[in-house]
Order: structure tokens, then sequence, then C-alpha cells
């Protein structure tokens, strides 16, 4: 039931098609028929899946690679001006398309629902793409990680339902009109696009403006920005609030949260009855990002008690405190956390998963701009772990700033009475943190650059 493609669409060239959120997009297009091209600086899984699709991609960029028949570029905003594609782009006179843009127009004459927050997008919008599959509604979803299942981060289906994670870094969500739109929370994050709180939640309050007549914001009770983005969002037009939590006001009210090893047992109250369902993967936050996935599927009009049931198959997505291996008696498992709030509940979700266990923790901090704002922070967050080996920064899309590295968070993980050393070598804090394991603990890599390759290399150095 997926409408056409735009015109602009049927011969794009991405820029960086590799990357999670451009890969996906053209992943549905080159589904819909569209003759997909893109490049992107090496080679890589996701190519590969989106050469088995049929689209081309080059390694490296080239003005060269950009056919002079592509219908447009579509570009993140990670993408810089000097780019040499974008600028033969610009000599040839094809439009330059965002790539929040490219998503709106996929969703065009669907029922989107759009995930946004500063934490827990990416599994939210991952439940909510399994669950309303396995309930055979075969929706069309975008997503900002790959599933465990089924395995990719993007699909076109036939049904009329779309699921797109809405990327808030760089106001990108503000092109999204969905019917159910999603706020877990709202944090000053992003500080290379954000200055302060008052532009965050007028960011939020554009967003939920988009939200059609009559259409669902489903939004936390618990987290503070949410809380006073509700209270400013209220009155809007024909707009229903359903809020969810664990606080007696909530609308969907999170009754109880029983851990289960690596799973959560999940009651919510609900019209005065109790509704109780599992969650399969561990901590508090991941059962709330359930319950919103809920909220957002009975705004839909879909039965309580099928969705409840339906989550159940959701399993993972990579990343996301996914198991890598074992060796030696040690597991390792990864960890896309890089904000000091996500860094706090996946420790805290190990915690409760652990028991006795040790937890050992290989982090890699995530932009310069995110550690000079929240450094502290990052550093307190690693007090939760038995002990800790902090990398270099990854710089991403940044340029390094004066004074600003990582023994900003050592310091104030030692501050906080942590045990915690520097490595500024892979090979040598792959070495250190299996040095550091013994049988029974839990290693995680932490962050979200590179960092997530080391854990096949801190099984490597345990089976030794």
């Amino acid at each position: 039931m997926a409408p056409g493609l735009p015109s602009a669409m049927d011969r794009p060239h991405f820029i960086g098609v590799g990357g999670a959120g451009m890969s996906g997009i053209a992943k549905i297009l080159a589904q819909r028929g569209a003759k997909v091209a893109g490049s992107d600086a090496r080679d890589s899984a996701t190519a590969e899946a989106l050469r088995a699709l049929g689209a081309t991609v080059h390694i490296g960029h080239d003005a060269a690679h950009l056919a002079e028949d592509a219908s447009s570029v579509v570009v993140s905003s990670a993408i810089r001006a000097d780019n040499p594609e974008l600028a033969r782009a610009t000599e040839l006179g094809i439009p330059v398309v965002h790539r929040s843009d490219a998503l709106a127009a996929l969703m065009d004459g669907l029922r989107p629902i759009a995930v946004a927050g500063t934490h827990g997008k990416t599994t939210t919008t991952s439940m909510l793409a399994v669950t309303l599959s396995s309930l055979g509604l075969d929706p069309s979803y975008a997503i900002g990680g790959d599933l465990d299942a089924p395995g990719t981060n993007a699909l076109h289906g036939e049904g009329d339902i779309f699921v797109a994670e809405a990327d808030e870094s760089d106001r990108s969500f503000h092109k999204y009109t969905p019917e159910v739109a999603i706020v877990l929370n709202v944090e000053l994050d992003h500080h290379a696009n954000y200055a302060s709180m008052d532009e965050i939640y007028e960011s939020f309050e554009t967003f939920v403006g988009k939200v059609v007549p009559g259409g669902t914001l489903v939004v936390s009770a618990d987290q503070p920005g949410a809380v006073e983005l509700t209270r400013r969002v209220r009155d809007l037009g024909e707009l229903k609030v359903v809020t969810y939590g664990e606080s007696d006001n909530a609308d969907l009210r999170i009754h109880k949260i029983t851990a289960r090893g690596l799973t959560s047992e999940v009651t919510v109250l609900l019209d005065g009855k109790l509704l109780t369902f599992t969650v399969s993967v561990p901590g508090r936050h991941y059962a709330n990002n359930a319950v919103a996935a809920l909220a957002a599927g009975i705004a839909l009009g879909i039965p309580s008690r099928n969705l409840a049931g339906a989550l159940k198959s959701y399993t993972g997505v990579k990343r996301r405190l996914q198991l890598k291996g074992e060796a030696a008696g040690v597991q390792v498992i990864d960890s896309y956390a890089h904000h000091p709030t996500e860094m706090t509940a996946d420790l805290e979700a190990m915690r409760s998963a652990a028991g006795e266990s040790r937890i050992l923790v290989l982090f890699q901090p995530h932009l310069f701009s995110r550690t000079q704002e929240l450094g502290t922070e990052m550093g307190q967050a690693l007090a939760l772990a038995d002990s800790s080996v902090v990398l270099d920064i990854y710089p991403a899309r940044e340029d390094p700033i004066p004074g600003i590295t990582s023994e900003l968070i050592i310091d104030a993980a030692r501050a906080a009475g942590a045990d915690v050393a520097a490595a500024h070598d892979k090979a040598e804090a792959v070495r250190a943190i299996a040095g550091m394991a013994k049988p029974g603990d839990l290693v995680l890599t932490m962050g979200a650059g590179d960092v997530t390759d080391l854990g096949p290399q801190i099984l490597a150095e345990l089976s030794k």
C-alpha cells in the first residue's frame, strides 16, 4: 500500500550511505524500486546489504561517483560543504535533499509514528517495528540501529503504518507530521546545535505541533523535561496527550517492574485493570520504552492485549546491551550508551542482572562538545562499574576543542571513587580490560563510536 516514489527519489545518490539513518532510507527506496546509488568512507556489511538490494555503493568520496542523471543527492547534517560529491551536485544543478526530507517523503500517505527523545529512540522504534510486524500489520520502519531480528534497520512493508526514529539532534524531526508522536525524555544534549534547555523545549514544541489534527502525543510522566514539555503543549489544538510511567498521575501507569535475569516482567494499570507482559531485555529504562511502545500501539487502535503479547518478540537492537560472546567465563556485552543518563541506565541494568558478578567497562567518549559539557557526569556514571578503562574521545564529525580530552572524565570518575585508567591505544585498552577480567565478570564496551569493534578483540584476548 506504499505510495509511489516522489520524482526526486527515483534515482537518488546518498553521500554517507553507510550511516544508520541514511542506509535505512536508501534500503526502503531500493525496496520500492528506486535506482539507488551512494558512497561511504569505508566498506561495510551495510554497504553489502545495500548492494544485495541492487544499489550501487562506492567506497570513498569522489566527484566521479555522482552520476549526471541522478535525480537528487541526499545528505545528512554530518556532510560538510566541501564534500566533492556535494560540490559536483551543485555544479550539475542536481537537487540536494536532507535525509529528513527524504524520510518525510517516504511517510507521505501512511500513518506515521515518530519516536523522539534524547535516549531510547532506537529501542522504542525497534520495539514498535517488531511488535507490529509480529501482529501481521507489516509496517514500514526506519531505525537508527540494526535489530537482532529481523536483522535490519529499515524495511518497506505493505501495511499502512510507518515507524520512524525522529532525530532531534539537528532539528530535522520538525519535517515529520506523525499521527502518533512519542517523546521519551527531554534533556540538554547535542551541544553543537542547542545552547540551552529553552532551545530544546522550543524544538520539541515545534515537533509536537506537527502532529496531525486529532493525533496523539505519548510522553513520559516521570522524566522532568518531558513533564515540562507536557505542561507546555497539553492545550495545543486537537492534540490528544497520553502520559506513561511510574508516576501516580500517569494515564498508562507502570504498576511494577520485576527483573528476571536478562528479562523483565512489566505490569501496567490500564483502564482500571492490570496487564502484565515480558520484555526480553534487561533494565528499567527498557521496560519504560516498552510501555511507551504499548501506548503508541493503543493510540493506533490496536488492542492492548495483542500488543502486550507481541512485545515479547522483541529481542534487542545491536549495540543496546548486546551480548557479543563469552570466553574464559567472561561475558562481553556491547552498549551504545554515550550520554551520562544512558550510561547510568545501562550500568544499573547490568548491576541488576549481574548479581555478585563484577562489571568492567571499556568506555569511549563520543564528541568533544559532549565531553566538554558532560564529562563530569560521564565520570560519575562510570563510578557504577567496578573498574573502567577510558579511551580517547571519538571525534565523529567534530574538530578537537583545545583542552578537552578524556582526562576530564577520568578525573571526575576518580573524584567519585571509581577505579579507572586511561588508554590511548586500542590494542593497549583491549589487553588492559582482558587482563582485569576473571571468570564470572561482565565486560561492557561502551560508547557510540568504533569501540564496538573491540568486543571481538577482547574475546580473542581472553581466549589466549
